[in-house]
């Protein structure tokens, strides 16, 4: 492995430790041990469930290559994935606030293991259906999770501030150093051990299990709106008015479908990116090496998130900005280094400098979880949080897809440069959040609930 991947890798290694241990009493927030109790068993769950899904993601792409399949294939079989979360992913969703959380956060653990047996097969057919079963568990990951931690944390009476020390926890561990780990391990599984690529997939389904066990044994129930006379169709129709009658939930689910759409094209497209003539790289050591990139981005979150100034409106426009930068630098270098036309040979000069711009990328990463779960805390009714972030997924896969579906028909550095120019659009729209951040949250899902209660006599035959 070459020299300048540990150089990257410890001087983040470096700035996180100094980040984590230079915290002052302005970056901590005070607490009760009984939150503290709540917190820790939700980050140990969530670990475990983020845990199950990095330990797939450098190797989903990988594996489907070993199989024979060519890039145009397996875009296709991401379209599936992120197809099948647009549609399953809007009716799991309102499942979740009307059946239950809790439920809806076994229904991922079993889903994903199913979709992880699936990668044991080679036949087309196969993996199609493992891809729609993950599309549905990645669903159930970014909404039913945070739906039952926000329903439980106000049942409980906890403070709300208190509230985003447990999104940054959960983004430093599951989507760093969890993820971190990860990634060396199934480095280890594949490389060192030489167990083959679906061995991370595996692994993977023994997590998930674990983590379900504690589900069922330590978690309560909670629900949106569970009262009898909401059907789906009721459901559906709620939150789309309270999408469309507030103007900052409109905003935040732009704003997410645009930054989550850009990194999702992005976890697609960076292994062909940096190995654009089949360079011998290390996928699960850079994997590792975003997702430390990632955890230096959610320490930066934790102390803006504890001291309250600037805001998270006003901060994410600059993140949003550097996001943005950062994937034009593939195009840049295209166009100012001149390409490797070595065949097999290690990481490129180019292929360097578009590895540490993956890095600020994913640093903005990093800040932009934690932030926007804050903002979705204090502006999604409680009654439909699960199916209004399932709302926001869907221009979210629309978008992928269309990338996805037309992989081949224009380059990656021009599909890249395309992210940028959503990510500079989320910034535009991020200040405009920000003109209205104190505007009053509307109580249109309320009224919504009331007037269908009394319309419910007039249909009655």
């Amino acid at each position: 492995m070459e020299v300048f991947y540990y150089m990257v890798f410890g001087a983040m290694a470096a700035v996180v430790a100094v980040l984590e241990l230079s915290k002052t009493n302005k970056d901590r927030i005070n607490t009760s041990s009984a939150f503290e109790s709540f917190k820790n068993n939700y980050l140990l769950v969530y670990s475990l469930m983020m845990a199950g899904d990095w330990l797939q993601g450098p190797y989903v792409y990988y594996l489907y290559s070993t199989y024979g399949f060519g890039k145009g294939e397996i875009g296709q079989l991401f379209i599936a994935g992120f197809g099948s979360s647009m549609v399953f992913g809007t009716i799991v969703g309102s499942l979740a606030d009307k059946q239950g959380r809790k439920r809806a956060c076994v229904t991922y653990c079993i889903t994903y293991i199913l979709s992880c047996f699936t990668k044991h097969s080679p036949h087309y057919k196969v993996l199609m259906v493992g891809r729609i079963l993950g599309g549905i568990a990645t669903s159930l990951l970014f909404s039913a999770f945070e739906s039952w931690l926000v329903a439980e944390h106000f049942k409980r009476g906890f403070d709300q501030q208190w509230l985003s020390l447990t999104f940054s926890k959960a983004i430093f561990l599951g989507n760093g150093l969890i993820a971190i780990l990860s990634g060396l391990f199934g480095n280890m599984l594949v490389d060192t051990l030489s167990l083959g690529p679906v061995s991370p997939f595996d692994a993977a389904a023994i997590i998930l299990a674990i983590g379900m066990a504690f589900i069922l044994s330590s978690w309560t129930e909670n629900y949106g709106d569970p009262s009898d006379n909401k059907d789906l169709l009721t459901q559906f129709k709620g939150a789309a008015v309270a999408i469309a009658s507030d103007e900052k939930i409109a905003l935040l689910g732009a704003i997410q479908s645009l930054f989550e759409g850009s990194m999702y094209t992005f976890v697609f497209l960076w292994t062909p990116a940096l190995s654009p003539n089949d360079e011998d790289i290390p996928h699960g050591f850079i994997f590792a090496t975003f997702m430390l990139a990632s955890m230096l981005g959610s320490s930066i979150a934790s102390r803006l998130l504890a001291r309250n100034l600037p805001t998270v409106e006003s901060y994410m426009q600059i993140v949003f900005v550097i996001s943005s930068a950062s994937l034009l630098l593939p195009l840049l270098t295209n166009f100012l280094v001149a390409p490797s036309k070595v065949k097999g040979d290690g990481l490129s000069f180019s292929g360097c400098l578009q590895l540490l711009g993956f890095c600020v990328f994913e640093a903005c990463v990093g800040i932009f979880w934690p932030s926007i779960m804050k903002m979705r805390s204090q502006c999604i009714p409680e009654e439909a949080r699960s199916t209004i972030m399932n709302f926001f997924r869907i221009p979210l896969n629309i978008f992928v897809c269309i990338v996805l579906y037309n992989v081949n028909a224009f380059p990656i550095t021009v599909m890249l440069g395309m992210c940028s120019i959503f990510l500079f659009v989320a910034s535009i729209l991020q200040r405009r959040l920000l003109a209205i951040a104190d505007k009053p949250k509307t109580e249109d899902w309320t009224m919504l609930k009331e007037k269908n209660m009394e319309d419910e006599p007039l249909n009655a035959p």
